[in-house]
């Protein structure tokens, strides 16, 4: 199967050579993609010119019947995606409909917000202010739309949610999407876009698709387009000193490697529910899609005294998971994505044991089956955290954990903050007073909080999960970007503006119906 791209209005193929994409469980080469020779420059003057003003046209409330009319249609063929995800992706059916299900979720999310948002076409920001003495005078903030395009490059892990989440949030705040996923898992995003054109979900012009390369593509943004990047923080590093996109300004927004860490609290007993939610939470996150996941779990921190209890507990619970292909019944952990993901994840586990003190509990770097890129879950045990540093430095974006002690909550905190910054941070714990003293020490270091209370043992998707409804990103370390977060999200994609004037003119501009401000702040 050749994944064709989707630019300038008509789906088109690449005349160079082609990618081959495989199935992680089989190593059989299942599709190919390829852009060489496609027109770049064409494509995003495509989207400017005919998307742009189709999306402009319309107000808040009918780009949010464009976003459920999409996630209907996704949601009629579901089990197809399933089944791509499972092929191309090494999904187990769990884990498939983990990334096809919050594609469909974020976008009927962000419909509902669009009704909420109603009949206008921008966001007044805050409230109105009397910035002189005089009492004529009157300012307000306003958000408005950006007039550019939005490009979006995708991670191999969540081929439809990455895809949905991102577009979702552009077409509401009125950008027309180029979309970009990961070449080697691409298999399901090219099927979405099928059935959105197919279905005419979306105006002519709002959606591009490209399979393969980016070629000069990013060469052609201006300062009203906006470029947002899900990946490794060694491409941010290039994006970043792009020559070509600092000098036009063009807006970046970027998500990259996370540390992720979850702490188990003083009060987590033996046998408590705060404990059971911790070592559920914790052990699923670890292994869920495999560890490739930004969001999953890669530092443990619980009390010293009870390390080597909860160690053997989650030892116990991730070395028990059976691995092989998903399409085979019973099989809880499928493959990592491709042989060059198998390659870095066991090159990273060596890394990490390197450290002083690091030792291996369960799994490791060795194979563990032929064919396939499979990678036994891994849980490293850090003797004296503060000695080691590359289990604080080195996302291994696979099924691997390290777990560490500590003695209280001054250095609780610090061991945390050493992961230079993460997209979550998960505190279990219901002592309201040990809260109260992380929040403002770990708070700034990460872009979500999630407390783990006893009290939502079965009540809550846990940490893992990015909700529509709250901010998706992380400060140093994670990429310094912000996603998602409802209305907040519509803040990449629109331009703050300060309007001042005579009084009357000025509220006469505010966007109707909105009786209190509700943009971003």
């Amino acid at each position: 199967m050749t994944l064709r791209s989707f630019v300038s209005g008509q789906w088109t193929s690449g005349t160079g050579v082609p990618s081959m994409l495989q199935n992680p469980s089989t190593e059989e080469t299942i599709a190919t993609a390829d852009t060489t020779g496609l027109d770049f420059a064409a494509a995003v003057d495509h989207a400017r010119q005919v998307g742009l003003p189709a999306l402009r046209a319309l107000s808040f409330a009918a780009r949010g019947k464009l976003l459920l009319d999409a996630s209907k249609a996704i949601h009629a063929c579901r089990d197809e995606l399933i089944g791509l995800a499972i092929d191309n992706g090494g999904n187990t059916r769990g884990d498939a409909k983990f990334d096809i299900d919050g594609a469909i979720g974020t976008l009927a999310a962000y419909a509902e917000l669009g009704q909420k948002l109603g009949e206008t076409t921008y966001l007044r920001d805050g409230e109105g202010t009397q910035p002189t003495r005089s009492t004529k005078l009157w300012g307000e903030h306003l958000w408005l739309s950006r007039l550019g395009v939005a490009v979006h490059i995708n991670a191999f892990n969540f081929p439809a949610w990455g895809l949905c989440e991102k577009a979702a949030v552009a077409w509401l705040a009125g950008l027309p999407v180029i979309s970009k996923p990961a070449t080697s898992t691409a298999l399901v995003a090219h099927r979405i876009v099928e059935v959105l054109l197919a279905k005419g979900c979306l105006p002519p012009g709002t959606l591009s698709l490209l399979c393969g390369s980016v070629g000069d593509l990013l060469s052609h943004l201006t300062e009203q387009d906006v470029l947002a990047f899900t990946g490794s923080s060694d491409t941010a590093r290039i994006l970043r000193s792009r020559v070509d996109m600092l000098g036009q300004g063009t807006r970046l927004n970027i998500e990259a490697d996370s540390l992720n860490v979850a702490l188990l609290g003083p009060d987590g007993a033996p046998g408590s529910e705060l404990n059971d939610l911790f070592l559920q939470e914790v052990s699923k996150d670890i292994t869920q899609k495999a560890g490739q996941k930004c969001t999953a779990i890669r530092r443990i921190l619980v009390p010293m005294d009870r390390l080597d209890a909860i160690a053997a507990d989650l030892v116990d619970r991730i070395s028990s998971l059976r691995i092989g292909n998903p399409r085979d019944e019973g099989v809880q952990l499928g493959p990592l994505a491709t042989r060059s993901q198998l390659h870095s994840v066991r090159a990273g586990i060596g890394t990490l044991l390197q450290d002083p003190g690091v030792t291996t509990l369960t799994g490791g770097a060795a194979p563990v089956a032929d064919p396939g890129f499979f990678v036994a879950p891994t849980l490293l045990l850090a003797k004296d955290p503060h000695q080691a540093t590359q289990v604080h430095r080195l996302e291994v974006f696979g099924p691997c954990a390290t777990i560490m002690g500590y003695r209280d909550v001054a250095e609780l905190a610090t061991l945390v903050n050493r992961g230079g910054g993460g997209l979550v941070a998960s505190v279990y714990s219901d002592d309201r007073r040990v809260i109260a003293e992380l929040l403002p020490a770990i708070g700034p270091y990460h872009g979500r909080l999630y407390l783990g209370s006893g009290r939502l043992l079965g009540q809550t998707p846990g940490p893992g999960t990015a909700l529509p409804a709250m901010n998706h990103g992380g400060p140093g370390h994670a990429g310094g970007g912000h996603e998602l977060g409802g209305v907040r999200g519509l803040e990449l994609y629109m331009q703050r503006c300060a309007v001042m004037g005579y009084k009357p003119i000025v509220e006469g501009l505010l966007p109707k119906g909105q009786t209190a401000p509700i943009g971003p702040s």
